[in-house]
């Protein structure tokens, strides 16, 4: 009877552990899938940003604030180079302000009135804007000089308003 016993000991034990056996190595090879989807991610994030950071540093090409020569040539002239973007900002959405038709934007209104939405400095000389009425929307190219006194004059260089869209 002790040895029956111990046959169904012996049985017992063998069958846990190669229940455990198994069970582990799923586990395992589970791990190991898992680990490597994480692996592929990692690398598509990658990726993924190194895409961001090249799309970012194009955006910044063209900007005054990345264009250390056209920032030199306002700093030749004794200008203050940290002020001179937002001033230069501020003195086109203070045109947006203007009693009539907005002076810099060469179309009428349809609807309400023209206004400027957005600006980037492109360098020195150069300005793109966008502009709208709610209806209508175009971009300006619009070339700028600070002369000696200290005057910001804005001339229009080409402008173009987008045909309207039916939906």
């Amino acid at each position: 009877m002790k040895n029956r016993l111990f046959i169904y000991l012996f049985m017992f034990a063998s069958l846990t552990a190669l229940f455990i056996y198994v069970n582990s190595k799923n586990i395992l090879d589970s791990y190991e899938v898992d680990i490597k989807k994480f692996e592929e991610r990692e690398i598509a994030y990658k990726d993924s940003i190194n895409n961001l950071i090249d799309e970012n540093l194009d955006l910044l090409y063209f900007k005054l604030e990345n264009n250390d020569d056209a920032l030199s040539y306002f700093e030749n002239d004794g200008i203050d180079t940290d002020a001179i973007v937002p001033f230069i900002k501020d003195e086109i959405y203070k045109l947006n302000t203007v009693k009539g038709e907005h002076p810099l934007i060469p179309y009428e209104a349809v609807e309400g009135k023209m206004i400027i939405n957005k600006i980037r400095l492109l360098n020195h000389k150069w300005i793109i804007a966008d502009f709208s009425d709610g209806t209508f929307w175009g971009e300006l190219f619009i070339t700028y000089e600070i002369t000696k006194e200290k005057q910001l004059n804005f001339k229009v260089a080409e402008s173009f308003l987008y045909p309207p869209q039916s939906y």
